[in-house]
């Protein structure tokens, strides 16, 4: 797309797989220096493996149950290192099921991994991103904001709350050249989706195949997004030329959301 994103540092979130490892490999092509956090250090090095060789990229090893550990982790990486002028929180979903009968202890995990997390690496970037005048912060979140999704209670509940986050967040920071957005993914070619057909499948009785073309044609363009296919906006999101676009819900769902 020719962004211009050289020299920009990166740090990608769930980035040994899916839309996080989809969106970093897009930044390293854009001219982005990448560091990719996750809690698996050999898919980390996998991952690292595929990106360009050029550019010093990196890997820090994180858990997004543990916010304390994640702030020290990416706060000593910093001071060795250096900071970032683009963050991509994206984290893995909370498992599905009915709100009803979620347990608290449910809410609790998401909010953690999800809002907490996200609030913590947005606090330990910030300066750096306010000391260099350009901070592109985009949350991968759900369509779930617009239209609550069907068994996917907790999931509907927190990427909410992180949504309400993200615009006053936007609101706070506009101000310093920050940006902030949420990219809402559809239907996603990844591990996620394939965990959500398997349980819409044994609920309904249909195969798998039949569950997934039961999805497919609830979207206009009649199939799953491809995980390159977020990772465009988000890159996109995260170039000079997205400047003026904060606080902003970005659905990339081929259309299936019925809301505007």
């Amino acid at each position: 797309m020719n962004l211009e994103l050289n020299n920009k540092y990166a740090l990608v979130c769930g980035s040994t797989a899916g839309i996080g490892k989809a969106t970093a490999l897009a930044l390293a092509e854009e001219g982005a220096i990448i560091t990719l956090i996750a809690r698996n250090e050999d898919k980390l090095k996998a991952v690292l493996s595929e990106l360009p060789q050029q550019r010093n990229h990196d890997y820090i090893v994180a858990d997004f149950s543990n916010p304390a550990e994640l702030k020290t982790k990416v706060s000593d990486y910093i001071s060795k290192h250096h900071g970032f002028h683009v963050l991509v929180n994206n984290t893995g979903g909370p498992a599905g099921g009915p709100v009803f009968s979620a347990k608290i202890e449910e809410f609790e995990i998401a909010f953690t991994q999800h809002l907490k997390c996200n609030h913590v690496l947005v606090q330990t970037l910030a300066p750096f991103m306010k000391k260099e005048g350009y901070g592109r912060i985009i949350n991968v979140i759900s369509t779930s904001v617009k239209q609550p999704l069907d068994g996917l209670g907790v999931s509907n509940t927190i990427r909410g709350a992180v949504a309400s986050w993200s615009k006053t967040l936007a609101n706070e920071l506009g101000q310093f050249g920050i940006t902030v957005n949420n990219v809402l993914p559809g239907a996603t070619g990844t591990d996620r989706l394939t965990e959500i057909i398997k349980n819409k499948s044994a609920k309904s009785g249909n195969t798998e195949k039949e569950a997934a073309n039961t999805m497919k044609n609830a979207v206009p363009a009649k199939r799953f997004a491809k995980p390159e296919e977020l990772a465009d906006a988000i890159t996109f999101l995260a170039s000079e030329r997205a400047g003026y676009i904060n606080g902003i819900n970005l659905p990339v769902d081929g259309g299936r959301t019925k809301s505007l």
